[in-house]
C-alpha cells in the first residue's frame, strides 16, 4: 500500500512539475511574439531609424512600407501619410509627418490657394502647411519629438491627432473643395481589409 501511495504521489509530482514547465514555455512563447510597445531610435543614422521604425508598425499590425531611404508610408484610417525620423545625437529627435494634396491645375499658384494656405497657418497649430511643386502640391507636415524612444501609443495618438486635425479642416472648406484639393496617395495597391 505504501509503495502504491508512494508511486502515486511520484506521478502527481511529476505531471505538476510538467504543467509547471509547460506553462513557463508558453509563457515565454506569448512574451516573444508580442509587439514592442515602444521603439528606440537613439544613436542611429536617419536611414537606421526609418529601418527601426517600419518594423515597429509592421509589428503592430500597421498597414506600412518604406518610402525612399528615410520614409515609412502609413495607411492610417484610410489616410496616407509619410513619416521620417530625424534622429538629432545632441538633442530632441523628430519624427516627421507628412501628408500630400494635389492641387487642381486651375488653381496652381492662385492667389487664393495662397490666402487659403496663410490663413490655415496662422490660425492652426497641429501642422504646418506648404505649397510646393510650384504650387501644384500642398504638404501639410507635423513633427513629433521624443528623446531617443518612442512608445507605439504616443505614435498612434499623435497620427490620430494630425488625421483628425486634417479632418476638421476639410469639413471647414466650402462646398466642392474636394475637387479643387484631393489627397495624393503615398502607398500603392492598398486594400481595405
Amino acid at each position: 500500500m505504501k509503495k502504491l501511495i508512494l508511486v502515486g504521489l511520484t506521478m502527481g509530482l511529476t505531471m505538476s512539475l510538467t504543467a509547471c514547465t509547460s506553462t513557463e514555455k508558453t509563457a515565454e512563447a506569448e512574451v516573444a511574439v508580442k509587439a514592442p510597445d515602444s521603439v528606440d531610435l537613439g544613436g542611429l543614422s536617419n536611414e537606421e531609424a526609418t529601418t527601426k521604425l517600419l518594423e515597429a508598425l509592421l509589428n503592430k499590425s500597421y498597414l506600412a512600407s518604406r518610402a525612399g531611404p528615410n520614409g515609412v508610408a502609413v495607411n492610417f484610417d484610410n489616410s496616407q501619410f509619410i513619416l521620417q525620423p530625424s534622429i538629432n545625437p545632441d538633442g530632441i529627435d523628430r519624427i516627421m509627418m507628412n501628408r500630400f494634396y494635389a492641387i487642381h491645375p486651375k488653381y496652381v499658384g492662385s492667389k487664393e490657394m495662397l490666402l487659403m494656405i496663410g490663413t490655415l497657418n496662422q490660425k492652426l497649430n497641429f501642422a504646418k502647411f506648404v505649397i510646393r511643386d510650384q504650387g501644384a502640391v500642398i504638404q501639410v507636415q507635423g513633427a513629433a519629438t521624443f528623446v531617443d524612444t518612442i512608445t507605439m501609443e504616443e505614435l498612434r495618438r499623435f497620427i490620430l491627432w494630425i488625421d483628425e486635425g486634417l479632418r476638421q479642416v476639410g469639413e471647414s472648406l466650402p462646398e466642392g473643395a474636394e475637387d479643387v484639393i484631393k489627397p495624393i496617395p503615398v502607398m500603392q495597391n492598398i486594400q481595405s481589409i
